[in-house]
């Protein structure tokens, strides 16, 4: 093998392990804009939330399906969140959140890795906050203005998956434009590629059962 082609190989391969890794700095700021009332109203319930969600479910074989995905991931995310019930309460409260949004958990998942590598209280340069960086200001669009808010859990999660909603809305669906504006770096692709490189890592394939 040529020396020109090793190094273009190598080159391609750390560049690749590079976008698989978390990437705290890739961390944005959204851009202040008007909110549809659902939206203004989503953010706003989120604020009052304290607890925990409980996901509901509509027969026994959802609540297993779903019992299992949290099971996969709990093994999963041991290394980031070490203790056990902080680790269920969180993704218990990101794939209610994620689904309540119409979003896939894996991709919520794979934003807030590259976000935030999975810490609560994560700060970005631009001031973003959180486990999906949210931009203090929506606290103000749609609040007291307390910022410190965006510190728990639930209202950071609410306030993510509802403004990635919102994006993915007003891009017609279009997620590699709606994670740049997610990201504030709207057409250009580091973002959003590191995000679907990330997502891989959480996607969760049921097993047939075993005979």
């Amino acid at each position: 093998m040529s020396l020109s082609r090793r190094s273009y190989l190598s080159g391609a391969a750390a560049g690749a392990l590079t976008l698989a890794l978390p990437r705290v700095a890739l961390a944005g700021a959204q851009i202040e804009e008007p909110l549809i009332d659902s939206v203004r109203n989503a953010l706003s319930s989120a604020i009052r939330s304290a607890a925990p969600p409980r996901p509901e479910f509509p027969d026994t074989a959802s609540r297993l399906a779903y019992l299992r995905w949290l099971g996969e991931m709990s093994e999963r995310l041991k290394k980031k969140i070490i203790d056990p019930q902080p680790r269920i309460d969180f993704l218990q409260t990101v794939w209610y959140e994620s689904k309540r949004s119409g979003l896939d958990v894996s991709l919520v998942l794979g934003l807030i890795q590259v976000e935030s590598n999975f810490r609560k209280y994560a700060v970005s340069s631009a001031g973003a906050r959180g486990l999906m960086q949210v931009m203090p200001f929506w606290t103000r669009v749609i609040g007291d203005g307390d910022s410190a808010k965006l510190f728990h859990m639930q209202t950071n999660l609410r306030f993510g998956c509802v403004i990635l909603r919102h994006y993915l809305n007003r891009e017609d669906g279009d997620l590699f434009l709606t994670l740049g504006r997610y990201n504030g770096s709207r057409g250009k692709a580091p973002y959003p590629n590191a995000v679907f490189a990330n997502q891989r890592l959480w996607v969760f394939a049921e097993r047939p059962p075993q005979a």
